[in-house]
C-alpha cells in the first residue's frame, strides 16, 4: 500500500553529515518533524570508508574557520559523551624544511607547531631538505561506529528510513514533493541533499551539477603492522598523504592522493588495483619503505570534491527549500560539523514548522 508522509525537514544522507545535519536541526528547532533517508544503511557509503583523521589545517581562510568550528564541536561532543570513539593522537607533520613559515599559514594557532630534531620511529628516513614538526589538536574516531552512536541518540526524535531510494524530487509548490523507491510520497518544507558522492543521481543531477562538483577515487593501504599506544599520525603535506596508527583495528593506515576523476560510486572497484598499490608504495617508500612490504590490502571507494577545495553548503532554489551540503573534497568527517552547521544556518532562513 503506497502512503503519503510529510516532514518539516528531509535530509537525503545517512553518513556522519547527514545525522549531524539532523541533530543541529533539532537543537535549532526542537520540535521540528525530520525524517533521513539513505540507499543503503546508516553510515554507509563514504562514511562506512573513512580515515576519520582530523587535524587542525586548512589551506584557504574559510576551510580554517571550518576546521576550527569542528575541532571545537568535536572536543565538546568528547566531553559530554567520553564512549563515543572519538581519539585524540599526537601529530607529526613532514615537509620542506623552507615551508615553514606556509605551515604556519595554513595550521591553526592551537595546533603550535614545534619544529624537531628528531621523526618519529615509523618514518625510516626524511629525504635531503625535509623537516619535520609536531603539532596538537589531532583526532581520529571510528567514523561508522560514531556515526551509529549519532544516529541511536536521534531516532526517538528522528525518523530514519535506511534502504529507501529518492527517485524523483518536485520543487515545484510550497512543498519539496520526494517520490520514493518503495512507491511511498514523502512532502517536506526543507530538504538537504547530503548525498556524498552520489552528486549525479537522476533524481537532482540537474539541480546541483551547477555547482561544479566532480567525484574523486579515494584509496587508502591497510599496513599489517600493529602501531603502539605512543604512535601518532605521521602527516606528509606536500605528497597530501597521511600514516595513521589504526589503534583500534590493530593497523597502520596509508591514504594517499589517487588522482582518477569522474568516477561512479556505484561502480568504482572496491579491490586494490595495481596501479593503486604501486602509486601509494611508492609514495610511503620515500619515507617509510620498512613498511611497503606489508602492504597488502586497503580501501577503495569515492567523494565529491569541490572546484576550490572549500565544503558546498548552498541553496539549489531561489526559496532555499533545497539545500546542497557536502563536496567537501576528503575532508567529510573533519568539517561535518561545520558543514552541518551551515546548512542549518540556510535552512533557518524561514521557520522549520510548516
Amino acid at each position: 500500500m503506497r502512503a503519503t508522509r510529510s516532514s518539516d525537514v528531509a535530509v537525503i544522507g545517512a553518513g556522519v553529515l547527514g545525522c549531524l545535519i539532523a541533530r543541529e536541526i533539532l537543537v535549532a528547532a526542537p520540535g521540528a518533524s525530520v525524517t533521513v533517508l539513505d540507499r543503503d544503511l546508516v553510515a554507509g557509503g563514504a562514511t562506512r570508508r573513512s580515515a576519520g583523521l582530523h587535524f587542525p589545517r586548512g589551506t584557504t581562510p574559510v576551510v580554517r574557520a571550518m576546521a576550527s568550528e569542528s575541532q571545537r564541536y568535536y572536543s565538546e561532543l568528547a566531553v559530554k559523551y567520553p564512549e563515543l570513539p572519538i581519539h585524540q593522537l599526537p601529530m607529526t607533520v613532514v615537509a620542506p624544511e623552507s615551508a615553514e613559515p606556509r605551515l604556519r599559514e595554513v595550521y591553526l594557532p592551537e595546533a603550535n607547531l614545534r619544529h624537531l630534531d628528531d621523526v618519529p620511529q615509523v618514518v625510516a628516513r626524511l629525504p635531503e631538505g625535509m623537516g619535520a614538526w609536531s603539532g596538537d589538536g589531532c583526532q581520529y574516531a571510528d567514523v561508522p561506529a560514531l556515526t551509529q552512536a549519532l544516529a541511536a541518540e536521534l531516532r526517538p526524535s528522528v525518523e530514519f528510513r535506511e534502504g529507501v531510494t529518492v527517485t524523483g524530487l518536485d520543487t515545484d509548490g510550497d512543498q519539496v514533493r520526494l517520490t520514493l523507491g518503495t512507491g511511498d510520497t514523502l512532502t517536506a518544507a526543507r530538504v538537504v541533499l547530503a548525498t556524498g558522492p552520489w552528486i549525479a543521481d537522476p533524481a537532482w543531477r540537474h539541480l546541483v551539477e551547477p555547482l561544479g562538483a566532480r567525484v574523486k577515487k579515494v584509496v587508502a593501504l591497510h599496513v599489517e603492522q600493529p602501531p603502539s599506544d605512543a604512535d601518532g599520525v605521521v602527516v606528509f603535506q606536500d605528497e597530501d598523504a597521511f600514516l595513521l596508527p589504526y589503534r583500534y583495528r590493530g593497523h597502520w593506515l596509508f591514504s594517499y592522493t589517487c588522482l582518477e576523476w569522474d568516477v561512479d560510486p556505484d561502480t568504482v572497484p572496491s579491490g586494490l588495483s595495481t596501479a593503486n598499490r604501486a602509486q601509494a608504495r611508492e609514495v610511503l617508500g620515500h619515507y617509510a619503505p620498512q613498511l611497503v612490504d606489508h602492504c597488502v590490502s586497503g580501501r577503495v571507494f569515492c567523494d565529491a570534491y569541490s572546484p576550490d577545495g572549500a565544503p558546498l553548503v548552498r541553496p539549489l532554489t531561489d526559496d532555499k527549500r533545497l539545500v546542497f551540503a557536502g563536496a567537501a573534497s576528503g575532508s567529510g568527517y573533519r568539517l561535518a560539523p561545520a558543514i552541518a552547521a551551515e546548512a542549518v544556518r540556510l535552512l533557518s532562513a524561514q521557520p522549520f514548522s510548516r
